[in-house]
């Protein structure tokens, strides 16, 4: 038999359904059905790998995870509930559980869940400072041909509310191995989409994701962080919404920076652009993008006052000039358009220290972070949207007047002109 797993849960049923799965998957299998025999039999056998339900009768199972942690600090955790909450699994991993996962389970969630809190789908090569995380990116002004495969170190969690759903929600980032890319998943473990163009449902006001049904909404501010800090493999299960947090991706940078970055033993060729290719809107809307060594982007806003024009360029050379200078930049709104987003079942969550909202007689809510934080936010969400082609582009993009919609369009464009 192969690795032992604990199993804790005081319904018969899933003790003898489980055991019988990680059997199956070759694992050896001891359970208990409560939190003193629990303890007793981690003394007893040592498991590779906890499974602990919430509900317990002796003990809650948070109170236990505790305990668990403090018998055995390294003995990772897996924490499982059939009342959980997004709240419930932000204590949990921050109490220091790997995963959480909410009942039913999914047969397949559950296996790829044990396997991976115990290292069998993770390729590791070492534990990079983030300084370094794209020090291989980038020679110069010059990117190299393709970049390193990467994951999370650990299992880090956030919690916040949906700008469009107003729903609490949050995000568990756990590793993932070679070759996965990006996978948004429910906390259940069942159904994945993965952050690709194929899997792209609505743009409008927010990027969203749709397959078999599993819908993610609002991802760019997190994929641009992703593609920032050349995070190229991670499971990330969320419920319906990206949490909007104060509407920048500052935090997200905070949330990877706590994780740190695993370089693992594998490469991805980068998209390099041969010869210029646009979109149009048909009116005053344009993207492009260019041959360029590196990553540029110039953004182009014209809005009437009081906001006006703004222009930005940036180039993405560096977590540190991303975090510095573009993930500050939050999502903006109109006053005059709150009740058309309210009436589309949108903005829900929005609130003023979240959305930066203007008025006909400007800014009404929070100082402005940037002479052009609205350009510079627009830049963000191209980032993100650019990375939904599952690996980094060499180009100049040159954007105006544009959105998510024309963001996706130049991405269609690009895989067909590329054949990609």
């Amino acid at each position: 038999m192969g690795e032992t797993v604990l199993i804790v849960d005081d319904e018969t049923a899933i003790l003898e359904s489980v055991s019988g799965i990680l059997q199956d998957e070759g694992f050896s299998v001891v359970a208990a059905n409560c939190s003193r025999d629990a303890l007793a039999m981690i003394k007893k056998c040592n498991p590779s790998l906890v499974l602990l339900d919430v509900w317990m009768p002796d003990e809650d199972g948070l109170t236990l995870l505790t305990r668990l942690k403090t018998l055995r600090p390294n003995m990772p955790v897996i924490l499982i509930t059939g009342h959980g909450t997004i709240d419930t699994a932000v204590r949990a991993i921050r109490l220091g559980a790997v995963d959480f996962l909410e009942k039913p389970l999914s047969l397949d969630g559950l296996v790829q869940a044990v396997k991976g809190a115990i290292g069998n789908e993770v390729t590791k090569v070492d534990v990079l400072p983030v300084s370094q995380t794209v020090k291989n990116r980038y020679r110069g002004s010059k990117r190299v041909s393709s970049v390193p495969q990467r994951t999370v170190a650990k299992s880090v969690v956030i919690g916040g509310v949906g700008l469009h759903s107003g729903v609490r929600t949050g995000l568990i980032l756990q590793p993932l191995g070679l070759n996965n890319g990006i996978r948004f998943s429910s906390l259940a473990g069942d159904g994945v989409v993965e952050a690709h163009l194929d899997n792209v449902d609505l743009t409008g006001y927010a990027t969203t994701l749709l397959k078999d049904g599993m819908r993610v909404r609002t991802v760019e501010h997190f994929m641009s962080s992703l593609h920032a800090y050349g995070i190229t493999n991670l499971l990330v299960k969320v419920e319906g919404e990206l949490p909007i947090l104060d509407g920048s991706a500052s935090e997200f940078c905070e949330l990877l920076e706590s994780a740190g970055i695993e370089e693992q033993a594998g490469t991805l060729p980068q998209i390099v652009i041969k010869e210029p290719i646009s979109v149009t809107d048909g009116l005053d809307a344009e993207i492009s993008i260019s041959p360029y060594e590196g990553f540029k982007i110039t953004y182009e806003l014209s809005h009437p006052p009081p906001v006006g024009d703004q222009t930005y360029t940036f180039e993405l050379d560096s977590p540190a000039a991303f975090c510095n200078e573009i993930a500050p930049a939050r999502t903006f709104g109109f006053l005059n358009e709150v009740s058309e987003l309210e009436e589309m079942g949108l903005a829900k969550g929005g609130k003023l220290d979240n959305v930066i909202l203007v008025s006909d007689h400007g800014v009404i809510n929070t100082p402005l972070r940037f002479l052009e934080e609205f350009a510079r936010h627009k830049i963000l969400d191209i980032i993100g949207d650019f990375y939904l082609l599952g690996r980094p582009i060499s180009g100049a993009v040159h954007a105006r007047k544009t959105g998510h919609t024309e963001n996706i369009a130049l991405l269609r464009k690009i895989r067909e002109t590329m054949k990609l």
